[in-house]
């Protein structure tokens, strides 16, 4: 077995935490990340010191806030968030529902921004929460506008099933990207709950390039979207005016 690197080691601490273990004892942390408890102690040292982590009076550790400044300083992180908020809250206060903005990483679509009704359909989603993207509009809109050969790879791999909804066939999922391109929407319907669909509609950089996607999701039962697609796709278009996009040619 190859030898682990030193900065593979601490890359291991820090993935140690998630959503599930935002908490973790050294001894935990060691376990997790596959280190020897004197590695962990070492490591976990370090980047306490500097504040990536945090130790409260009981010795358990947290992710610090120095990782919060570091990651702030991503472009598809906190700024383009920042940007697209006020859209955000246009769309939510157009629908009082459930309101998303996510860019993909990989074959995960990772989300950076949430508004939620308190009447809105319960949703498994949280800031920094990631599904694949064939499961959710989002993810739809985004794998739509990927390259061709990275759609294909995707479609050629597993496809994860979460209801008897979700999309498991390539042939199917290729139909279904190709209409997103050709409306301009994503609709995502019962494929992570029985109970929930998204309308979602692609974000774009100055350049074109599609970097992020907006939806909103409501109740399946009562899904109307005839009339959430259009206030999708001009919370959508707002975002991406704001980031710099200009369309080829004006209305």
């Amino acid at each position: 077995m190859t030898a682990r690197s030193a900065p593979d080691r601490l890359l291991a601490v820090l993935a140690a935490f998630d959503h599930e273990h935002p908490a973790l004892s050294l001894t935990d942390i060691s376990r997790r990340a596959g280190l020897t408890l004197t590695t962990a102690h070492r490591l976990v040292g370090a980047l306490t010191d500097w504040g990536a982590l945090e130790r409260d009076a009981s010795g358990v550790y947290h992710v610090g806030l120095r990782l919060w400044e570091v990651a702030a300083l991503a472009p598809r992180g906190l700024a383009l968030r920042q940007i697209a908020l006020p859209y955000l809250e246009d769309l939510y206060e157009a629908t009082h529902e459930n309101v998303q903005l996510a860019v993909r990483d990989g074959g995960e679509v990772v989300y950076i921004e949430w508004i939620s009704g308190r009447s809105a359909v319960g949703v498994h989603i949280r800031v920094g929460a990631r599904w694949p993207l064939h499961a959710t509009g989002v993810g739809l809109a985004l794998l739509a506008h990927c390259g061709s050969q990275a759609q294909e790879e995707y479609c050629a791999g597993p496809l994860a099933s979460f209801t008897p909804h979700t999309i498991t066939d390539p042939a199917r999922l290729r139909r279904v990207l190709a209409e997103v391109r050709r409306t301009g929407v994503a609709v995502s319907s019962r494929q992570v709950t029985d109970d929930a669909l998204s309308v979602a509609a692609p974000v774009r950089g100055p350049g074109g390039a599609v970097v992020a996607a907006v939806s909103v999701v409501v109740p399946q039962a009562d899904a109307q979207v005839p009339v959430l697609a259009p206030a999708v796709r001009l919370a959508a278009r707002g975002i991406s005016r704001a980031l710099g996009w200009r369309p080829a040619k004006e209305p």
